[in-house]
């Protein structure tokens, strides 16, 4: 059972999510809130698996929200879908680099809500990667990089590789096939990459990948 909760500062906008989750047989929302703060709480508390989390609420917004829940090493298993009424917006990057595992425009499709929080539970794959990297790619030039991380030395070349390809939206299947691999050798080489990197989930990994040089937009086509 997926457990989720739904942080968002309108209630209507909290029933709908809730009446097109709970007619799923294996998700279940277990709690809701109006802002950023009260979602850091319900997190600690509740442990959920997935936070659906409004990008602008009152008291805390949700990327303040969604940072202070990714370096709560108690809740390394949360994680946070931003909300958002816009395609293109400034906190989206953010909320990448703060720790999101991606996003979702309000008004997306039943299925694809659905679709999202199954694919955010476990942590797999980006959501909606096509539109995301196109928001890292837009801002990325934005944001002043960090200096890159020394831990990037400890990935051998094929990691390297595969990192590439995760950054450009690749699924492990998707990668298995371009590298010739079997899926599950695909899967294991991702897992690696986020260990050596204590990166939350493959989100991060898009987001180190461009601010570390390693890939560039429109690097590699779709």
């Amino acid at each position: 059972m997926i457990r989720v909760l739904l942080a968002d500062d309108q209630r209507l906008v909290r029933a709908g999510f809730r009446s097109m989750l709970e007619d799923e047989p294996d998700i279940e929302v277990v709690g809701e809130v109006g802002d950023g703060t009260a979602a850091v709480a319900q997190c600690r508390e509740l442990r959920p698996d997935v936070v659906l989390m409004d990008i602008r609420m009152p008291e805390t917004d949700g990327l303040d929200a969604a940072r202070q829940i990714a370096a709560d090493a108690r809740l390394t298993d949360v994680k946070v879908v931003i909300l958002t009424t816009f395609d293109l917006d400034d906190y989206i990057y953010g909320a990448l680099r703060a720790g999101a595992s991606g996003f979702l425009v309000k008004d997306t499709e039943p299925e694809e809500l659905i679709h999202a929080v199954r694919v955010a539970a476990r942590g797999d794959a980006l959501i909606s990667p096509s539109v995301t990297r196109r928001l890292i790619a837009e801002f990325a030039g934005r944001v002043k990089a960090p200096e890159p991380s020394p831990r990037l030395n400890a990935l051998t070349d094929r990691e390297r590789e595969v990192m590439r390809l995760v950054a450009a939206g690749l699924s492990n299947d998707e990668i298995a096939r371009r590298l010739v691999l079997s899926p599950a050798t695909a899967k294991t080489h991702v897992s690696r990459i986020m260990t050596k990197l204590d990166a939350r989930d493959r989100s991060q990994l898009v987001v180190l990948a461009y601010e570390s040089g390693m890939v560039s937009p429109g690097w590699l086509e779709p």
